[in-house]
């Protein structure tokens, strides 16, 4: 079992940035692919970033050049650092984790991932 835990959503204004953390608790943290996904109301669960094992990183393009995904093993952690906020970044940021990585296309998709945590609120103010 992997536990996720996010932090670091909040409230911005256009153009600020946040920095999101997932924490992650449970067995060999390095070897799963990591993403984030958000989800606004009355939307579906959407891909923004993930990444692999072996540090490859994939962006949605609403989010290239903006937010910028990473990891660091030793302290069981994956971060999203949103820069150049827009108010259409406002959801609900979610952070997962996937144990079977079939390259970049598969870690798009939501039912890939095994392992979820609860959400963080990111609201980005006009």
């Amino acid at each position: 079992q992997v536990q996720l835990v996010e932090s670091g959503g909040g409230l911005v204004q256009a153009g600020g940035s946040l920095r999101l953390s997932c924490a992650a608790s449970g067995r060999s943290f390095s070897r799963f692919a990591m993403g984030w996904f958000r989800q606004a109301p009355g939307k579906e669960r959407e891909f923004v970033a993930s990444i692999s094992g072996s540090v490859i990183t994939t962006y949605a393009d609403p989010v290239k050049g903006r937010f910028t995904i990473s990891r660091d093993n030793a302290k069981n952690a994956v971060y999203l650092q949103m820069n150049s906020l827009k108010p259409e970044d406002t959801a609900v940021y979610y952070c997962a984790a996937l144990e079977r990585w079939y390259g970049s296309d598969y870690g798009r998709r939501p039912n890939a991932y095994d392992y979820w945590g609860q959400g963080t609120q990111v609201t980005v103010s006009s």
